[in-house]
């Protein structure tokens, strides 16, 4: 196991900020001793059951913030399997904490882009996959920094299960536009909902994290859930 899978895909250029301020000791004993224990594999295809075998379903969980809302899955679902990709190593050292406090046996994750790593993943291998208030990259410019691209939505198809779950939130009225109008064209999904509550009110399995709860963006929080067909 590895700190980072290092996969033979294209090198994206990782924008935004890789660390914050200096770990805490226990912080970087987690980095340095847990993460490689719970890491992905180092090169080679990226299999969630073989990862996770005891676990009945896979979930997939990209920038994952602070890991509020991974491990509280994780803990919620015993027998299901999450993995959970972070560039920020501050964030995946607060995720390793909960890991580590909680004793969760049943969460991977990855130090990386996930964009590098996506390719990694076998065919059809995900029950469910989760983008949570991603980056909006507001300016009209920097629109292709934006993790909802057709290439990563050609991912999510590839990855999910016939009747997998995507669920995308943001707080920003320009996203939400840019990923309905990505996915709506997309016939490999299909859009839940079927009134405003049901992408105004969060979903009943949701969590809030600490970053939903400041009211950064310019709209409240919009939920957005698609089922791969």
């Amino acid at each position: 196991m590895s700190k980072t899978a290092k996969p033979d895909a294209p090198e994206f250029r990782l924008y935004g900020r890789a660390q914050g301020k200096p770990l805490s000791a226990r912080q970087q004993g987690l980095v340095d001793d847990l993460l490689p224990r719970i890491g992905l594999p180092e090169s080679g295809p990226v299999d969630a059951a073989v990862l996770l075998p005891h676990c009945r379903r896979q979930v997939l969980e990209i920038g994952f913030g602070g890991g509020e809302h991974l491990a509280a899955q994780a803990a919620r679902a015993p027998d299901t399997g999450f993995i959970g990709i972070e560039p920020f190593l501050n964030g995946v050292a607060k995720a390793l904490t909960y890991i580590d406090e909680q004793g969760l046996d049943n969460v991977r994750l990855a130090r990386a882009d996930a964009r590098e790593l996506l390719p990694l993943f076998t065919d059809a291998s995900l029950d469910r996959i989760f983008l949570l208030f991603p980056d909006p990259w507001h300016k009209k410019r920097h629109a292709k920094r934006r993790f909802v691209q057709q290439t990563t939505r050609d991912a999510f198809a590839r990855l999910l299960k016939p009747g997998g779950q995507l669920r995308i939130a943001t707080d920003v009225k320009s996203y939400a536009d840019h990923c309905m109008s990505e996915f709506r064209q997309d016939d490999r999904f299909v859009w839940q909902a079927s009134k405003a509550d049901d992408w105004r009110i969060a979903p009943a399995d949701h969590i809030t994290t600490r970053y939903e709860t400041k009211g950064l963006g310019d709209c409240a929080p919009v939920f957005m859930d698609f089922v791969r067909v």
